[in-house]
């Protein structure tokens, strides 16, 4: 976590049948805010990377954001699937595109918005040994896979990025009034 930055992801609680599901919420101005705070602290620890990593396919935009922020250019994606089916279960890591240009991932920023579980962090990480990890949240059983994050989340919270979500219009609560 950065240092002086206390962050709450406040959630709400959705209910399907007797199961209950706490959703957090980040918007384009807070995912690009914490971003921004996450370049601060990767400029005051390294030397600029020769290129990033990004995790597809949650990594791509602060892998792009961050990318503007370091002065990096060259940037690679790694597409892993390790969730499957309409619940979203975890299963066995599977490649579906490696990392060409980031050899054993020496000077190196591997990217993603979220570390969960920790299964996809372990195995990219296991591919890029040499590489710096950061991502922008992160939950307690991934953390200990990054070297650095922006908000620790709630394990059980499932949180909803402003790509998963689609702006729609709200009725007036007093539809009857006539301007």
């Amino acid at each position: 976590m950065i240092e002086g930055h206390e962050q709450s992801m406040t959630g709400t609680v959705q209910t399907q049948g007797s199961q209950s599901i706490n959703y957090a919420t980040v918007t384009w101005d807070q995912l690009h805010r914490d971003a921004r705070l996450l370049a601060t602290e990767l400029m005051r620890k390294y030397r600029p990377f020769r290129g990033i990593v990004a995790i597809t396919r949650g990594g791509l935009i602060p892998a792009a954001i961050l990318g503007r922020e370091l002065g990096c250019r060259l940037i690679e994606s790694v597409s892993v699937v390790s969730y499957a089916g309409e619940e979203g279960t975890q299963q066995e890591p599977k490649l579906l595109k490696a990392p060409e240009a980031a050899g054993d991932g020496e000077g190196f920023l591997i990217v993603d918005d979220l570390v969960d579980s920790g299964v996809t962090a372990r195995y990219v990480r296991e591919m890029l040994p040499k590489a710096v990890f950061a991502c922008l949240y992160a939950k307690p059983d991934g953390r200990p896979c990054t070297d650095h994050f922006v908000t620790e989340v709630p394990q059980d919270t499932w949180v909803l990025f402003p790509w998963d979500m689609a702006p729609q219009f709200v009725a007036p609560l007093n539809r009857s009034h006539k301007a």
